[in-house]
């Protein structure tokens, strides 16, 4: 059995509280769930380990009647305490490797790639999705390398089979070029976390979304 419906990866959160105004967390993340969010990333890179599994565990109790997936960003102490479906890791966490082996067989494991290097190597590592991090420029991702953009993000969706999330600068104006260009998913910070609405955002959002994966189709 599959660990992973690469259709929960559709329109795909990350969470930045520094960008939510000032509203909870938590307040954002259900707003943007009611709009289509069909799966949150937690990544709070400032907070304690005691503050960081609280928060798990607010959005775990949040997600769960709604089927959708939570996943922990480098912490697999927290996911484990949480319970969570799914963990992010970057090129400097945790090797997949070591990741897989502490992690329940059902939890599914995201890889952030920043090089084709990184695309091949993913051939023999247990991860269930790629992220192609970053696919423009943006604050939100100031510790990766050289933006991919649009012809990149084509080479590695020619490379692999994996379902692949494009991350970096994504927003209601650019969705549907990265979907065209071979992306399963598309993962959004500030234009859900920092949205006026984020629930009217996901929707719009998420329909492009439906709408272009469709076409493709």
């Amino acid at each position: 059995m599959a660990r992973l419906n690469p259709e929960a990866l559709r329109l795909y959160l990350v969470t930045d509280s520094s960008l939510t105004r000032g509203r909870p967390l938590a307040d954002v993340v259900n707003a943007a769930v009611q709009g289509g969010v069909s799966c949150v990333q937690l990544r709070e890179k400032h907070l304690g380990t005691r503050e960081f599994l609280a928060q798990a565990l607010v959005l775990k109790q949040l997600l769960a009647p709604h089927r959708v997936p939570l996943v922990i960003n480098d912490r697999i102490d927290i996911a484990l305490a949480c319970r969570a479906e799914g963990v992010h890791l970057g090129q400097s966490d945790m090797p997949v490797d070591q990741a897989r082996k502490l992690l329940p067989p059902e939890v599914f494991i995201g890889w952030s790639v920043e090089h084709m290097a990184n695309v091949q190597e993913s051939a023999m590592l247990p991860v269930d999705y790629l992220g192609v991090s970053p696919i423009y420029a943006t604050p939100t991702k100031t510790d990766t390398k050289e933006p991919w953009g649009l012809d990149g993000l084509a080479l590695v969706r020619a490379a692999t089979r994996l379902p692949l999330v494009a991350i970096g600068g994504l927003h209601a104006g650019n969705a549907r070029e990265v979907l065209l260009a071979g992306a399963d998913g598309l993962a959004v910070v500030s234009a859900l976390c920092a949205a006026d609405d984020p629930c009217a955002a996901a929707l719009n959002l998420k329909s492009l979304c439906d709408e272009t994966l469709k076409v493709q189709r």
